[in-house]
């Protein structure tokens, strides 16, 4: 059947999970998407200055903590002859005491200086981070909803809100991974540059590992990171059966489904636990190989280093620093097999987002697109054709005007393209060809908010947010008083029952308007639309779902609504557009019909044969629901009602 106006949300197969363009790139490829981190750090570029300068600060701390050791070592203990810099400041016999309780304040004070120092920087480093996502959050979000309908009804809620709230993470995690990787980097050099003067021999030995590592980090590169992108798929696929469950949950417990969504969200689940588990092991035999390689670098040094010492060539405290910095570097070694793992993951992600954020959307505003003032509501539709990926034409050459204020109805079987014509009207998706004007401009050389401000929409399904009445009616114009808001609820009749609530217009309608029932969720609906006061109207059966005295009010409503606006009306219940200035009658895609009422009555064609099915029906009561209007596949129609609709044609797909 035709795609409504409303949100769209197709299931994915459990057991075929897509793969998407960026999982298919190569570890060494996703290190290309480094610069794109650029303009979301540029506006804390001071604070990462100050925390570079923290870095190196804690860097030269770590690398002076050992040496009070080894003069209490060396002069304290040993009782070895001052010389240099100790022998000018103790002099050649140094009091033991006076070396060792100076050495001890002074290790100390150099661990909780570098102890502060490291606090303050993950302080900077954690606003820095959190920032930075929040700014790629938002990036996101703007883009998504920028997104034409065609990528949404193809692409699963769960894997958009992974991608916004949890993988938009990795652009912080990215930057911030950088400082203990520069702080080990500075270690190294600094304890390299130390230990040649030391002993170089030892010094050149402990860089072996370092070739090690390099190739580690390319095997971790080919065999690991493609098992990271795996399970990113399946942990995204799990979420999405998570939110599909909630929207669906009072169709899933009318059918009584909730084993049979368990046993899908334990098998998808399961499906992801193994490979995550999978992937753990791969990382883990990664991380003890690299502990492995250090180990072995670690033990040569000690060995040698002690032979060294028996042969006299360094001191017993010159081996105790040596051996403090091959564990102080060794150590953030070892982590940073840790970090190629994190950071590789967090580049799938961060890659992920930014192949969300490239996804170029269908509908694009024009660069000379204007801005309209309030259009006075005068609209043609010109050779327009449009067809949805992978179907025929939906839409296939429809001419027609109207004239401002008219009231048009729309009807036809379902699947005729009555909510698609709607869609192109407001731009939810472009014409394949021709185009629709607005006061004979295009309404593509139009913004798209301007475009959206003369148009307001009253859908089948009444669509509320989970707040109070007051702000889904305020939604339709953000800065309406309290006043302006009472005054639209009184025009859609819905005022009464509100007042009548215990809270008003502060009652929480709950998620989706789950407090109200469908009606009063309507009404709603339609003070919005009064409060918006848009040009252009449109009305996507908003009555369909409704009881017959129900709908009465919100016929009332809507007819006032109407006044003075350009109006669409998709209608299945013939009965309700007696008063349209034109009816537009669609037949697979085609507009076959067009004219008044009781022009087309007297035309003996499709419009009449429904409109005689229906009459006939109604007299039968065939329709069962009590207002003997609603005819057609899905509408609650009796067997009559049903053999008639097939006979004028109805019942499409």
């Amino acid at each position: 059947m035709s795609p409504s106006l409303g949100p769209v949300r197709m299931r994915v197969p459990l057991k075929k999970v897509r793969r998407r363009p960026e999982a298919k790139r190569s570890a060494w490829e996703l290190w290309k998407a480094l610069p794109r981190v650029k303009p979301y750090l540029a506006p804390y570029r001071r604070t990462l200055i100050a925390v570079t300068i923290l870095t190196a600060g804690t860097a030269l701390f770590g690398l002076a903590e050992p040496w009070p050791l080894a003069v209490i070592l060396n002069q304290a203990l040993h009782e070895e002859t001052a010389s240099g810099l100790l022998g000018s400041i103790y002099g050649a016999n140094p009091d033991v005491w006076k070396v060792l309780i100076s050495m001890l304040l002074l290790r100390l004070l150099i661990v909780v200086v570098g102890n502060a120092m490291t606090v303050v920087n993950h302080y900077l480093g954690a606003k820095t981070e959190q920032n930075m996502v929040l700014d790629l959050r938002s990036d996101l979000f703007r883009h998504v909803q920028r997104l034409s309908l065609t990528f949404h009804d193809e692409r699963a809620t769960g894997a958009l809100m992974s991608q916004i709230n949890i993988q938009a993470a990795a652009v912080g995690n990215i930057v911030m991974v950088i400082p203990p990787i520069a702080e080990a980097a500075l270690t190294l050099i600094g304890m390299f540059v130390i230990a040649a003067f030391v002993d170089w021999q030892l010094a050149i030995l402990s860089l072996i590992i370092i070739p090690l590592l390099w190739w580690s980090f390319g095997v971790y590169g080919k065999r690991i990171v493609p098992r990271i992108q795996r399970v990113q798929e399946l942990e995204w696929r799990s979420l999405s059966i998570v939110h599909e469950a909630m929207a669906m949950l009072r169709v899933i417990v009318s059918f009584g489904r909730e084993k049979y969504e368990h046993d899908r969200f334990r098998e998808q689940g399961q499906t992801a636990v193994d490979e995550r588990v999978k992937l753990t092991v791969s990382q883990s035999l990664y991380t003890l190989g690299v502990q492995t390689a250090t180990a072995v670098g670690a033990t040569l040094i000690m060995g040698v280093g002690s032979w060294h010492v028996i042969e006299g060539k360094i001191s017993v405290g010159e081996l105790i620093v040596l051996l403090t910095y091959i564990v102080s570097v060794y150590q953030p070694l070892e982590q940073i097999s840790g970090t190629v793992a994190m950071i590789h993951e967090q580049l799938v992600q961060f890659n992920a987002s930014l192949g969300l954020l490239d996804k170029e959307p269908e509908v694009k505003e024009s660069p000379h697109a204007i801005a309209l003032g309030r259009a006075r509501g005068r609209m043609a539709v010109e050779h327009v054709s449009f067809a949805y990926q992978g179907r025929q034409e939906t839409l296939k050459d429809l001419n027609f005007e109207v004239a401002a204020g008219e009231r048009v109805a729309i009807v036809g079987h379902t699947g005729a393209g009555k909510s698609t014509l709607m869609s192109l009207l407001i731009r939810f998706y472009d014409p394949a060809e021709g185009r629709i004007t607005i006061d004979g401009v295009d309404i593509r050389d139009i913004t798209l908010d301007s475009l959206r401000e003369q148009i307001s929409v009253v859908l089948q399904e009444p669509l509320l947010f989970s707040g109070t009445i007051a702000e889904n009616i305020r939604y339709g114009s953000l800065g309406a008083s309290q006043e302006a808001i009472e005054r639209a609820a009184r025009g859609a009749n819905a005022h009464d029952f509100i007042h009548d609530l215990p809270n008003g217009y502060a009652t929480v309608v709950g998620e989706r308007g789950a407090q109200l029932s469908g009606g009063e969720r309507q009404r709603i609906c339609v003070a919005r639309a009064f409060l918006k006061d848009a040009p252009i109207l449109i009305l996507d059966e908003p009555t369909s779902s409704i009881d017959s005295r129900t709908e009465g009010v919100i016929l009332d409503a809507l007819d006032d609504l109407m006044v003075g606006r350009t109006s669409f009306m998709i209608a299945h219940r013939l009965s309700t557009i007696h008063h349209a200035d034109q009816i537009l009658v669609l037949s697979k895609g085609e507009l076959v019909e067009a004219g008044s009422h009781d022009r087309l009555l007297s035309q003996d064609g499709t419009y009449s044969r429904l409109y005689e099915a229906q009459t006939r029906d109604r007299r039968k009561g065939g329709n069962g629901n009590g207002n003997g209007h609603r005819l057609g596949p899905g509408s609650g129609g009796g067997q009559s009602g049903m053999v008639a609709w097939r006979q004028i044609g109805g019942g499409g797909s």
